[in-house]
């Protein structure tokens, strides 16, 4: 059997992995099927050069194929010995990496090479085991999508990461564009990333149990409101048996009283419950993506989808509950037993006695959340950079395009997203489907600090251009003695301290932007309420010669 094996493998074709057919040997030494290698060649005619599959050796010519006589009569002997086809391999299924070099129907590729941008199957790998060109070349498991390594400019491997511009670049990058930024290896981001991760697990997975224990305690409670319930039922039953039949409505009309607090009681914890439920499985199914995230061996795949998959979790600020299990109708079974000893004309009075009685046993309380400070905050701080094909000329950026001031006119090219009559700036970074949280500190005649759709007008000197002067934007417009909040050309004055920094939380979900005074304390100094429906870019405008905005780091 091993022998057998041995033959498969030794008189197989390297590129289709079949025995071989109308073999030849080209000037290396390896053999192929002479369709294999002439199909191999034929798509490389237009460099002029041709290497084999196996070792990469070039020629020049073309070689001319010649059938390999002795190889093709040991071939058809190992036929006649009912020789099977060499050992299957997996062939490529939907969602499988295909590999590269099989011609006809491709195996499943077990490697990919990051040096050659190419996915190799078991046969196809060798190479790169054995040859010594390609010991320098970096193996990882099968991956798709290569062309996604790849820098867009440079066509070259991804493997820097920027970190002012907080993207994956090549080698040539950090010589062009980017070389004034803060760069290093994707090695050493991911391992910042991953801690950062861990930190994100560790907070889902505490958020997940104290859901869980919620959940728990409300169906505890429930049940013992319902015992609790059932018990004020037969004990109000067994009192009204007692009456006589003048009594038989006001006795039913207690039993529905008790048992509509009950079901609403109920309804609203079950309601409570489905919610806490919802949350807990959207964050066990964000805990394994993040999982799945952690694992991986791709750094390039962890950082590009590292941003979206590691955004801070929902902070999941529904009310505490507290339900009373303990209806305690003894003051309603108190005056049940009165009507015992009453006539029947003052029953209609203790029927009211008995209602408000009963409305007074809360059975469900729903507490407003804390309000937070400003760690809490920090939580969803994120980087933002400004967008130099947005700046007015007026205006110049420093310190990594996270500081704008107003000065002398600038050499900008012109730009199509560029204000080229307001003095403002706009920011890089969309926000979106999230909480993101950013300090900034102004200094000089005034500074408008907001929002916008990406869709504002940036061409003229019509107020529409202006942050917090149309229906796309919002902003606080900040002097040193006044606060202004702005949206659709709607002002709003606000009185209060006028520090230097300014604290500004998004929660676009929610639809709202809240802006605060930030000092030894957080001081709330105007909140927007509304429905976002695209993507918001934070931006800035300046009033005033010398004026500046900085955004703060926070990390």
């Amino acid at each position: 059997m091993a022998s057998k094996v041995w033959s498969e493998v030794r008189f197989s074709c390297p590129v289709c992995l079949e025995l071989l057919k109308d073999p030849v040997a080209i000037p290396c030494g390896h053999s192929y099927c002479k369709r294999c290698i002439k199909n191999c060649w034929d798509q490389t005619d237009h460099r002029g050069v041709y290497s084999c599959p196996q070792c990469r050796e070039a020629f020049t010519p073309r070689p001319v194929l010649r059938r390999n006589t002795m190889l093709a009569e040991l071939v058809e002997e190992l036929k006649k010995t009912g020789l099977s086809p060499p050992p299957a391999q997996s062939y490529a299924g939907p969602g499988d990496v295909p590999c590269d070099f099989c011609t006809g129907r491709k195996f499943k590729a077990v490697k990919s090479c990051l040096t050659c941008l190419a996915s190799y199957c078991e046969t196809h790998v060798k190479t790169h085991y054995e040859g010594a060109a390609f010991k320098r070349h970096k193996l990882i498991n099968a991956i798709g999508n290569l062309e996604q390594k790849l820098c867009a400019e440079h066509q070259r491997v991804l493997e820097v990461f920027c970190r002012t511009d907080q993207t994956c670049i090549c080698l040539l990058c950090t010589q062009d564009e980017h070389k004034s930024h803060n760069t290093v290896s994707a090695k050493k981001e991911r391992s910042v990333k991953q801690k950062q991760l861990g930190e994100t697990q560790t907070e889902i997975q505490q958020r997940i149990q104290e859901r869980l224990k919620q959940v728990e305690d409300l169906k505890q409670a429930v049940e013992s409101l319902k015992r609790s319930a059932c018990r004020e039922i037969k004990e109000s039953e067994k009192i009204f048996t007692k009456l006589i039949r003048s009594i038989e409505k006001i006795h039913t009309e207690v039993i529905e009283l008790i048992g509509a607090n009950e079901k609403a009681a109920v309804n609203q914890a079950k309601g409570r419950m489905k919610k806490l439920e919802q949350e807990i499985a959207e964050l066990r199914r964000r805990n394994v993506e993040l999982k799945q995230l952690s694992e991986t061996e791709d750094h390039i795949h962890f950082l590009q989808n590292f941003q979206s998959l590691c955004a801070p979790p929902e902070a999941g600020d529904l009310p505490s509950v507290t339900v009373n299990t303990d209806i305690s109708l003894g003051a309603v079974r108190k005056a049940v037993s009165e009507l015992k000893d009453h006539i029947e004309d003052f029953c209609k009075g203790e029927l009211i006695k008995i209602t408000t009685t009963v409305n007074k046993v809360a059975v469900y309380r729903l507490q407003a959340p804390e309000s937070r400070n400003r760690a809490e905050f920090l939580k969803y701080s994120c980087q933002l950079t400004l967008d130099p094909n947005t700046v007015y000329e007026e205006l110049s950026l420093s310190e990594g395009n996270r500081k704008v001031t107003w000065g002398e006119t600038q050499r900008y090219p012109d730009h199509p997203e560029r204000f080229d009559r307001w003095p403002q700036v706009l920011c890089r970074e969309g926000l979106s489907g999230t909480r993101c949280y950013w300090e900034i500190e102004w200094s000089g005649g005034g500074a408008s600090i907001g929002v916008t759709y990406k869709g504002i007008s940036r061409k003229g000197g019509d107020r529409f251009c202006g942050l917090g002067c149309n229906d796309k934007s919002w902003s606080l417009r900040c002097s040193d003695s006044s606060y202004t909040a702005r949206h659709n050309n709607n002002h709003t004055a606000i009185t209060a301290p006028h520090p230097p920094r300014i604290g500004v939380y998004l929660d676009f979900n929610a639809g709202t932007l809240s802006f605060y005074g930030i000092s030894d304390t957080m001081t709330l100094l105007h909140r927007f309420q509304t429905t976002f429906t695209e993507p918001l870019y934070p931006g800035f405008g300046l009033w005033g010669s010398g004026s500046s905005v900085t955004i703060c780091q926070l990390n």
